[in-house]
């Protein structure tokens, strides 16, 4: 199946026709070999079929979930996503409202496992079923250092919205809350950016030189 609704750019981006004969593997995509393929991926991943890709990212998944508070139609939720597939988590949970701006996830959402809970209680159930501890990040009084701490490998990091943070039930599901060094005038980082560099210093601590690509 074909990916027609990742958007491509000018048609100097990504490949043009493969070249006849077309190689012998299950995982391409005929209208791709056809055509080219515009998609923003990875070089590995050109002519592949979408449900061949993420069969191969599946194999390759980091056992730390991502989960982000939709309270206000938070328009980060995006970015949030996007994020968490170039990090690679092994899925992201939205909780609360079911409909969120999927423009600014770039269409990554299609590669990535994406989940809803209702509301918090019903993450933090998820959640402690499959003992991972629930990792809160936000400049909260008693929050310990992000640049500091050591992030549990199997977890869930939980982002609120801008503004407000992270709701009160969801402060009280948290078995661990992280504030993110800042040194201007702004007291806060949307979710979207936060969520990036949250999910890159879980890489820095357990990941970096297993699949590491510049």
């Amino acid at each position: 199946m074909s990916d027609p609704g990742d958007p491509g750019g000018p048609d100097d981006v990504g490949v043009g026709p493969h070249p006849e004969p077309w190689p012998d593997d299950p995982r391409l995509d005929p209208e791709l070999l056809a055509a080219g393929d515009r998609r923003n991926v990875v070089d590995r991943y050109r002519y592949w079929r979408l449900e061949a890709i993420v069969a191969d990212l599946d194999q390759r998944r980091h056992p730390f979930h991502v989960a982000v508070e939709n309270l206000q139609h938070d328009l980060n939720i995006g970015t949030v996503v996007r994020n968490a597939n170039a990090f690679l988590a092994e899925a992201v949970h939205i909780v609360g409202r079911r409909r969120w701006n999927r423009r600014g996830a770039m269409v990554t959402d299609r590669y990535q496992h994406v989940q809803h809970h209702p509301d918090v209680d019903a993450l933090g159930e998820w959640a402690a079923g499959r003992d991972l501890p629930v990792v809160g990040i936000d400049n909260l009084p008693g929050s310990v250092p992000l640049e500091q701490v050591a992030l549990p490998r199997r977890c869930v990091l939980l982002f609120g919205q801008e503004g407000p943070g992270l709701s009160d039930a969801a402060r009280e599901r948290l078995d661990l809350v992280c504030s993110i060094a800042m040194f201007g005038s702004t007291r806060s980082i949307n979710a979207g950016v936060a969520s990036g560099i949250a999910m890159h210093a879980w890489i820095r601590q357990h990941a970096l030189g297993e699949d590491a690509r510049p």
